[in-house]
């Protein structure tokens, strides 16, 4: 089956990147291995410039605008993660970075953005809120808009983080992502079909937040109305460039609750001594709900990253 991204695409996104980024570390844990009946291999995108594996598409993405748009800046919206990250990619080009952010977002992304000299605009916590914010700006400044992950170069720039474990790891039988939008998973699907074609694809979805579940299940792609979860980063709509990668090539997306996602990130806190958000407990919340699986397998998870807000944890 052809792409509009192909193996190329990610080979180039990763040398446009790569001076950039971190190429993060990939941890274990003999006492999660032991919880999870399976080998787990930890791809660490909390360690990862601001603090997600979203620098990756936000960076590929503004470095491959022409220079007339970059000159008008770049526009986006976002609960943090992706803010960060254009907000980065903006700053290192030197041009301005206008970022619609939910006035629910958390403090710690809000003061990320901040940092970075951004333009934030706070809007109502809603996807059309988000929407009409962003067109507003690019209206007002003619900045090119940058979708958080229905966004070629984006979805480009999120696979370089599976090219990155399985060069690391070529022996993994299988891999877990989060799903939101759709960018991450999409891009890990993709590094995987063109460097281990047998490998298999999982997701891990809230069940407050299961458009993709949805999707997946019924072969039509669906949005989800009001999606309410602890995990703030997978509140967006799966984007229709990524449900077309994600279709053919996802294995299974499995459903997790609130509590089973907050219980997976105490644990990862306690055992592996390292801080995740809600969001980047997702994918292995749902291995632990379905072990059978997974079982006696050597499993990669992307750890998406580690923007939780210490004033205000979930414990």
């Amino acid at each position: 089956m052809e792409f509009n991204i192909n193996l190329s695409h990610i080979e180039a996104a990763h040398n446009r990147i790569r001076a950039y980024i971190h190429r993060t570390p990939v941890m274990t844990s003999a006492s999660l291995d032991k919880m999870a009946g399976c080998s787990l291999y930890f791809k660490c995108e909390n360690f990862q410039k601001i603090g997600a594996f979203k620098a990756r598409g936000g960076l590929n993405a503004v470095m491959t605008l022409p220079e007339s748009q970059k000159a008008k800046g770049v526009v986006t919206h976002s609960s943090g993660n992706h803010a960060q990250a254009v907000a980065l990619a903006a700053k290192l080009a030197g041009i301005p970075a206008y970022i619609v952010m939910p006035r629910t977002a958390p403090k710690i992304k809000q003061k990320g953005v901040n940092a970075l000299n951004a333009n934030i605009t706070l809007c109502e916590p809603t996807l059309e809120a988000r929407e009409q914010g962003a067109e507003e700006i690019m209206r007002k400044t003619g900045a090119t808009f940058i979708s958080p992950y229905n966004n070629h170069a984006v979805i480009a720039g999120q696979a370089t983080c599976a090219k990155e474990l399985l060069e690391d790891y070529p022996e993994l039988d299988q891999i877990v992502t989060p799903v939101g939008g759709g960018g991450l998973l999409a891009g890990t699907l993709l590094s995987a079909n063109y460097l281990k074609p047998i490998i298999e694809v999982f997701a891990g979805e809230p069940e407050g937040a299961m458009d993709t579940y949805l999707s997946f299940k019924s072969g039509v792609h669906q949005k989800v109305a009001n999606p309410k979860t602890i995990a703030d980063g997978l509140l967006a709509s799966m984007g229709d460039i990524n449900f077309a990668i994600i279709k053919p090539l996802l294995k299974d997306v499995f459903l997790v609750n609130d509590d089973e996602i907050v219980a997976a990130m105490r644990l990862i806190w306690e055992r592996m001594k390292i801080v995740i958000e809600p969001s980047c407990a997702v994918p292995f919340a749902a291995l632990l709900k379905n072990k059978t699986v997974f079982s006696g397998k050597k499993v990669g998870i992307i750890l998406t990253g580690g923007n939780v807000d210490l004033n205000h944890l979930p414990f």
